[in-house]
Formats: structure tokens, C-alpha cells, sequence
């Protein structure tokens, strides 16, 4: 029984040794083949950490805020300058359709040669009677070649149910045409204010993979340099290599997605293409504009669109009346004063002229047509319901709106200030990961690991920050609180 023992502890002995031996050879292997592995000389440099610049521009020294590019959206925006030239034009057209109550005065004339004369004449009475003394009339046929005929008439409108109705419906369209305005105003605040965020977002995300890459090169220093040393594994070098390209690549992801969202807000500016500008927000400031009253009720009569209905319903009522009024009688006066020149010379044509004028009332009472008045109320007073049903989808579909933007609010609001414990977390762990690998205490994946959980959490509250932003702007939207 001794002896079996003793041949075991041998066995064990051996194995030990042999295992041992094949662990020293490795690492001989490893320190052998460092020369594979370059040292990370080029780091990226990110510079400082802030606002850049646009990528593919110059620094003009021109940075906007928020207001800046909104006040310029409100003077070089076409689509807001046509609306205003459309309010103009709505002016322009009240004026035309009004005028028809001034006097109107008309000029014509005809000059006329006649080939083969006509039997009609301008006849004179003349001649004397016999001893007695009486008077003859006699008809002395005097027929012209050449007439001229000027004639000046002027006719003034007295009662029209058309002009009646224009009248009543021209501060009308000229106020649609207003809202139509403040609609597009509204739009440009709101869209502008989410592209500028959108811009802010990116280049948020920008400095936060800036600070990544920065953190991860010093990272990939120190493991190059422990395995270099033989302190660490080579495994540890490849990792924080794929970490580091991995936070490159995202990183110029970021800055090639900014392109195209710069140029989205210089659209809706109506910023000049070939120009550069760069943005700039005052971050208290911002961090004091996310908060917004949500215990306020809707208020319909805030929502421009509700404005909108309640304009359309009153033309449709005046179009009504209208159509209620149309047996009223079309009274206007009238003068007309014209001239007669006639001579078989035409060179002697204006030597003599019979003159003539009038003045009168024309009246025009429609009687029967059809049944067309009655008609047209009919299909008046269907319109009219027509838009009260709008008018009832358009509560339905703002309410909704309302609900939506509020909850998204809320939910935004929670979830950035979560992101924002998150973010001071996650340093104070990646602070402690990293230090206790430098002592050796940790493997180099509890720091990538670490150092992921910090990335996912500053991008998380970035992304929590400008959505609360954009959400608020929703809620504005929603509740007719946008301000121009």
C-alpha cells in the first residue's frame, strides 16, 4: 500500500511539472512574437471637445442661435414670402371685386362710311306757305356717306346682391389668407427649431465619440505597454485595437450624417447654398427650456387650424346669404351723353353735330330661374354641414395630437432624467474598472465592458435631451403655444 502511494504522488508530481513547463513555454512564445504588433503611435487627435465647426466648411466666425435662424426663416423662407404675396393677392382681389361699386364711366364711338345709303335720314322742316302766310312742313330727304357717333355713358350701382356679397366676404378671404400666413409661420418655427436640434444632436453625439476615442487610446496605449511588459495578455492589446476602430468608425459615421442634416436647415431657412454658418445654443439657457406648464388645458381656438374651420364656415354662411338675397332687384343708374356728325364730305364731317343725352334707372327683378335660388340654398346649407362635421374630425384628430405630444413629453422628460443619473454612473464604474486594471486587479474586458456602458449612456441621455427638446416643441405645437 506504501509503495502504491508514492508511485501516485509521482504521477501527480509530473504533471504538475509538465504543465508548468508548458505554460512558461507559451509566454516565451508570446514575448517571442511581439513584434507583430506595431505600437499605437497614431492616436487620433480629437482636439477639444464643443461645438465644431460644419464638417467641409470654413470657420466664417458666423454662429447662430436658435432665434437667429428662425428670424431669418421668417424673412428668406420662399415658401412664408409666397403666402404673404397670396395675402397681397387676396387684397389685390377684394379691390377688383369692389370696384363695381364706384361709377362707372365708358367711352365709344363709331365712324361709319356708307357704301350703299340706307333709307333712314336726318330730315329738317323748312319752307314757307302761300299768301296766307301759313307754314309748309316738307321732308327733305338728307342722307349722309359719313357718320361719327361718340358716346360717353356713366352707370352707378345703387343695390347688387353680388357686390353686397363681396363686400361682406372681403375681410373674410382677406383673413384666411392671413391664417394661411400665421400656418406656414408656425411650420417654419417648428420644423427649424427640430433641424437646429437635429444639428445639435449630431454634433453632441460628435463630441461624446470624440471623448470615446480619446479614452480608448490612451487605453490601447497602457495595453500595449502591459503587454509589452508581459503584464497582460496579447488578447487584451487586439481588443482595445477593435474597441478603437469600432468608436473611429461611428464616429465618422456622425460626421457624414451631419452633411446632410446641415443642409436640411439651410432649406428651411432659405439660407444660400454656397454661404456657411455655424450654430451655437447656450446650454443653461436650453436646460431651462425643457421644462413647459403640462397641467394646461387644450384650448381649441389656440390651434391655427381651428381658426382655419371657423373661417370657412363663416364665408360658407355669407355664401348662403347670398344665395337666401338673390331675388333682390339689380338697381343702378345711368347718363349717357352722345354726339351725331354726318356730311357727304369727309373732310367736312365735324362741321356740325346733333347732341343727345339721357338719364334713367335700370331695374332687374329675377323672377323665375328654374328654381336655381332655391337650389343653391339647398346645397349652401349642405356645405355648411359639411364643414360642421370637419370642424368635429379636426377637435377629434387635435385632441389627439394634444394626448400624443403630452404623453411623449412625459415619457421624454422621465427618460432624460434617468440618462442623466445613467451618465454619472457609468463614469464612476468606468473610473474605478480602469484603475483597478492598471493595478492588475481586473481583466481588460470588465474596461470594455465599462467603457461600452459609458458610450451607451452619454448617447443615451444626448439622444433623451434633444428628443425632451423636440417633444416640447410638439407640445407647443399641440396646444397653439408657438410663438413667431
Amino acid at each position: 500500500m506504501k509503495i502504491t502511494f508514492f508511485s501516485t504522488n509521482l504521477v501527480g508530481l509530473f504533471l504538475l511539472t509538465a504543465t508548468g513547463l508548458c505554460l512558461i513555454s507559451l509566454n516565451a512564445s508570446a514575448q517571442n512574437n511581439k513584434k507583430q504588433f506595431p505600437a499605437p503611435d497614431q492616436v487620433p487627435d480629437t482636439g477639444k471637445v464643443g461645438f465644431p465647426i460644419m464638417p467641409h466648411t470654413q470657420d466664417t466666425g458666423q454662429y447662430l442661435t436658435l432665434r437667429q435662424c428662425i428670424d431669418y426663416a421668417l424673412v428668406h423662407q420662399p415658401a412664408l414670402n409666397r403666402s404673404l404675396i397670396n395675402t397681397d393677392i387676396a387684397r389685390t382681389s377684394n379691390a377688383i371685386n369692389l370696384a363695381a361699386w364706384l361709377p362707372q364711366v365708358n367711352a365709344s364711338g363709331n365712324l361709319v362710311h356708307y357704301i350703299q345709303q340706307p333709307n333712314n335720314n336726318i330730315s329738317t322742316s323748312t319752307g314757307n306757305g302761300s299768301a296766307t302766310g301759313t307754314t309748309t312742313g316738307t321732308s327733305i330727304r338728307s342722307n349722309y356717306a359719313n357718320t361719327f357717333i361718340p358716346e360717353l355713358s356713366v352707370s352707378q350701382a345703387i343695390v347688387s346682391p353680388s357686390l353686397l356679397y363681396a363686400a361682406k366676404s372681403a375681410p373674410l378671404l382677406v383673413k384666411q389668407a392671413k391664417q394661411v400666413t400665421d400656418s406656414t409661420k408656425i411650420y417654419l418655427v417648428t420644423s427649424v427649431s427640430k433641424a437646429f436640434y437635429n444639428v445639435l444632436l449630431t454634433l453632441q453625439q460628435i463630441n461624446v465619440l470624440k471623448e470615446d476615442t480619446t479614452r480608448l487610446g490612451k487605453s490601447l496605449r497602457d495595453a500595449y505597454h502591459q503587454y509589452k511588459g508581459g503584464i497582460a495578455d496579447e488578447t487584451d492589446y487586439l481588443q482595445a485595437t477593435i474597441t478603437l476602430s469600432n468608436s473611429k468608425t461611428q464616429l465618422k459615421q456622425a460626421k457624414e450624417n451631419l452633411i446632410p442634416q446641415y443642409a436640411a436647415l439651410k432649406q428651411l431657412m432659405g439660407y444660400e447654398p454656397e454661404k456657411q454658418f455655424n450654430v451655437s445654443i447656450d446650454t443653461v439657457q436650453m436646460m431651462n427650456d425643457i421644462r413647459i406648464d403640462t397641467n394646461k388645458r387644450l384650448q381649441y381656438e389656440n390651434r391655427i387650424e381651428y381658426q382655419q374651420i371657423q373661417t370657412r364656415k363663416d364665408l360658407q354662411v355669407q355664401l348662403t346669404n347670398y344665395y337666401k338675397y338673390a331675388f333682390l332687384p339689380t338697381l343702378s343708374g345711368f347718363f349717357n351723353y352722345g354726339l351725331q356728325f354726318g356730311n357727304n364730305h369727309f373732310s367736312d364731317l365735324l362741321s356740325g353735330s346733333y347732341p343727345s343725352s339721357s338719364v334713367g334707372l335700370s331695374l332687374s327683378i329675377p323672377i323665375f330661374t328654374g328654381f336655381a335660388r332655391t337650389h343653391n340654398i339647398h346645397k349652401a346649407h349642405l356645405q355648411e354641414q359639411l364643414i360642421t362635421w370637419d370642424e368635429k374630425d379636426l377637435k377629434l384628430g387635435l385632441y389627439k395630437d394634444y394626448t400624443v405630444s403630452l404623453a411623449n413629453y412625459k415619457s421624454n422628460l422621465y427618460s432624460f432624467q434617468e440618462q442623466q443619473k445613467n451618465v454619472g454612473m457609468a463614469k464612476r464604474v468606468y473610473f474605478v474598472v480602469d484603475l483597478q486594471y492598471k493595478q492588475g486587479v481586473v481583466a481588460y474586458l470588465n474596461v470594455i465592458t465599462a467603457e461600452s456602458n459609458l458610450i451607451t449612456a452619454e448617447i443615451n441621455y444626448t439622444n433623451s435631451l434633444f428628443q425632451l427638446l423636440s417633444s416640447k416643441i410638439d407640445l407647443q405645437k399641440a396646444m397653439g403655444d408657438i410663438t413667431y
